[in-house]
């Protein structure tokens, strides 16, 4: 199981400067045996520095690292043991696909015999079978992707650093890297850190994941986690698509939490357990696209509010309807098909239901 295992890697207070940019800032994290952990947050966050200090092509300017249960914090890079897949690669134009993923292991010294085996192995892994003779130039993206990981995993290192490793490919072929990627994990097992500013990308791929901005940790959870109960605004706003309403007062009615907003504007939930959120205080409330929806006619439905249709924008299995709210300001809500285009053209109007039982509700 993962995580039974002592942590295969220990971040402990780490922070790094460059002259006056501090990028990452008294940073701890522990990264468990086995599993799939992603550093996910907008350019210039820190994560691409927390991931060359993990690698050893930066040197922490205050912290220690602990990789296996070794301080590796003054380790050079070729002493640690970690295997990184560059964003481009950075592979070998000049050497074919054998001598690319053996690379490592000459360096190392490794028998001929034994390269061997553990290349084709590697090649195995990644699905490149047959293809050792060939010159990277006669190589698709993707396959070269592939080379780039059959060559850190050939190392057996004891962790796997991914920078941002996908971003090169047009999106139908980093859909299937995806699956691929996380099935390759299932089948090495190997401690994986993966670096992507692509949130769709973490919540498919990750065991983990951790939010930073700013070169601080904001929050460390599951995906699923991360999706319902985000610990802040910013988690919020940046996982996935979501609509910030204005600043509310709440008290309780009964059963249910009342929220009024600016313009006469009542909201209602039931009551949920939420001792941070007090009768009276200032609360931000955080709504998905899919949990605002079309109401049609007079029928009863909660939170009922009444919209202008400002845009439409297609997107095959659903509609990304947008609307004017009023006191609430501009919304977006995910509708199901294209049929709401015909029904709801631009600048009619509508009702909208906005169910709060399932809003991210946070203290102001």
């Amino acid at each position: 199981m993962k995580g039974e295992a002592s942590p295969a890697v220990e971040l402990i207070k780490v922070s790094k400067s460059f002259d006056a940019v501090q990028a990452v800032r008294e940073l701890s994290l522990t990264i468990r045996q086995g599993e799939l952990l992603t550093l996910l947050g907008p350019s210039g966050c820190g994560k691409t520095t927390l991931l060359n200090m993990l690698a050893g092509f930066e040197v922490p300017s205050a912290g220690s690292i602990v990789i296996g249960g070794r301080d590796v914090t003054a380790v050079p890079p070729y002493r640690r043991n970690t295997g990184m897949v560059f964003q481009n690669y950075a592979l070998f134009p000049h050497m074919n696909v054998f001598d690319n993923v053996a690379f490592g292991l000459r360096m190392r010294k490794m028998a001929k015999f034994e390269m061997a085996r553990a290349v084709g192995h590697a090649l195995e892994m990644v699905k490149l079978e047959g293809l050792a003779s060939r010159r990277i130039r006669q190589l698709s993206g993707g396959q070269q992707q592939r080379v780039a990981l059959a060559r850190a995993i050939v190392i057996e290192p004891k962790v796997l650093l991914l920078d941002e490793p996908l971003s090169a490919l047009d999106r139908n072929l980093r859909g299937a890297m995806q699956v691929e990627l996380r099935e390759l994990h299932e089948r090495t097992g190997l401690t994986t850190l993966f670096v992507t500013h692509d949130q769709e990308e973490a919540l498919g791929l990750s065991d983990r994941i951790v939010v930073m901005s700013r070169g601080e940790i904001q929050q460390v959870a599951t995906p699923l986690e991360l999706y319902r109960l985000p610990a802040n605004g910013f988690v919020a706003s940046f996982i996935g698509e979501i609509n910030r309403l204005p600043p509310a007062r709440c008290r309780t009615e009964g059963n249910d939490v009342v929220f009024e907003i600016a313009g006469g504007i009542v909201l209602r939930a039931r009551k949920r357990n939420q001792p941070t959120i007090g009768a009276g205080q200032e609360t931000h409330l955080f709504v998905r696209p899919e949990h605002l929806t079309l109401v049609e006619g007079d029928r009863p439905a909660p939170n009922r509010v009444s919209c202008r249709v400002t845009a439409h924008l297609y997107q095959g299995a659903y509609t990304l309807t947008r609307v004017d709210a009023g006191p609430l300001g501009n919304l977006q809500l995910r509708v199901l098909g294209g049929e709401v285009i015909a029904a709801a053209p631009i600048g009619s109007q509508i009702k909208i239901s906005i169910d709060l039982d399932k809003a991210v509700i946070l203290a102001g």
